[in-house]
């Protein structure tokens, strides 16, 4: 009958809730991306998400596990499954050496985990709402763990990978998003990093990391233009080395013959001549001797040195309020009660010290019954 809808347009039309729609879907999806593209995207991800786990771990001073990661594709509604709570959406675009971006998402309850303990709490202040605290915590979370991601992308691409700051924002994939951004970014198809994250005895979970089929060749393609340019730097420049003669074949040497003394026009006095033998000279390769040039850069020791080795080595943060001199017997006549007047004014930031030495400058705040340090400018 005229004006009636097939089956496969109802599908259509409601997100593709059929069964047999969605697994022709993902048979669909799967082909997407050839088997070389998906194994590199999973090593470029297993890559990235090790240098971030250290990183992580040592913001949080506890020990933090992410697993192998596991490469597949899904859609929004097969998202929206996987997700049928608030979760909080990480929005990684980059910058620099890569044009593209990623999302990572994590659950409500690992996000609050994770904020706790980088107040200095112990992990299990997790009830209540998600607020605004939580979302920029977890922001400067992941900026820091992307950004060290980005430094190990910059290595394995021999050039600087950046990253801007990371959005972080609450998401109910049942819901309509709002984002224009990341609506856009959800629409379609999309290729999907599962990892299983740990951190300590608080969180046994996972990190999910989305990436679009566009960026995600991009990825492959930057990982193999690598790879080709590592493997015909040899070829296109040898390494000189100097030429090896062969040894000379022995030349039995054959006894001296003497031979008759030729005249002279002054002989010599009687007592100095000697008699004069000839030595015939043995067949020897004989050539200019050459050295090799010694190139008076940085050491490849030095060149492959890897700072990661040292990410989780603790230093001391001192904020120092202010300083004054007082003679001995000002101090000796300190009690409760005494005020001691500072060289620093109301209001003046005050130094931030790693170790004894200076390295920024900050302003203090209250955060909850804590003191904190904002950080305003960075000693160069």
């Amino acid at each position: 009958m005229d004006g009636m809808l097939t089956q496969e347009e109802i599908d259509a039309l409601t997100g593709g809730n059929n069964s047999d729609s969605s697994t022709q879907q993902a048979s669909d999806i799967s082909e997407s991306l050839t088997d070389a593209e998906r194994d590199a995207v999973g090593e470029i991800a297993n890559i990235n998400m090790g240098t971030a786990a250290t990183t992580l771990s040592t913001l949080l001073n506890n020990k933090v596990t992410i697993t192998t990661p596991r490469v597949s594709y899904v859609t929004l509604n097969e998202l929206s499954a996987q997700y049928d709570r608030p979760c909080v959406f990480i929005h990684i675009s980059y910058i620099s050496g890569i044009d593209g971006n990623n999302i990572l998402i994590l659950k409500e309850h690992d996000v609050k985990v994770i904020t706790d303990l980088m107040m200095g709490g112990d992990g299990t202040n997790t009830e209540g709402e998600l607020s605004e605290l939580h979302l920029s915590a977890i922001s400067e979370a992941m900026n820091q763990m992307m950004g060290s991601a980005a430094t190990s992308l910059s290595s394995m691409l021999e050039k600087k990978v950046d990253i801007s700051p990371p959005v972080a924002s609450l998401v109910d994939l049942n819901d309509t998003i709002e984002d224009t951004e990341l609506s856009n970014f959800l629409d379609g198809d999309i290729v999907q990093v599962a990892f299983d994250m740990k951190i300590g005895d608080l969180v046994d979970s996972q990190i999910m990391q989305l990436y679009p089929f566009d960026f995600a060749r991009e990825l492959y393609k930057k990982f193999m233009g690598s790879e080709v340019e590592q493997t015909a730097a040899p070829a296109s420049q040898p390494e000189q080395t100097q030429p090896v003669s062969p040894a000379p074949e022995p030349v039995p040497t054959p006894a001296p013959q003497p031979v008759q003394p030729q005249p002279v026009p002054q002989p010599m006095p009687q007592q100095m001549q000697q008699p004069q033998y000839a030595m015939p000279m043995p067949n020897v390769n004989v050539q200019s001797a050459q050295f090799q040039t010694f190139n008076t850069g940085v050491s490849p020791l030095m060149q492959e040195e890897n700072i990661d080795l040292v990410l989780d080595v603790p230093l001391e943060v001192t904020v120092e309020l202010g300083r004054t001199n007082k003679s001995i017997k000002e101090i000796l006549d300190f009690s409760p009660g005494t005020i001691i007047e500072l060289d620093k004014l109301a209001g003046e930031p005050v130094d931030v010290l790693v170790n004894g030495k200076f390295v920024a400058k900050g302003e203090v705040v209250v955060i909850e019954e804590n003191f904190g340090i904002r950080l305003v400018e960075i000693s160069k």
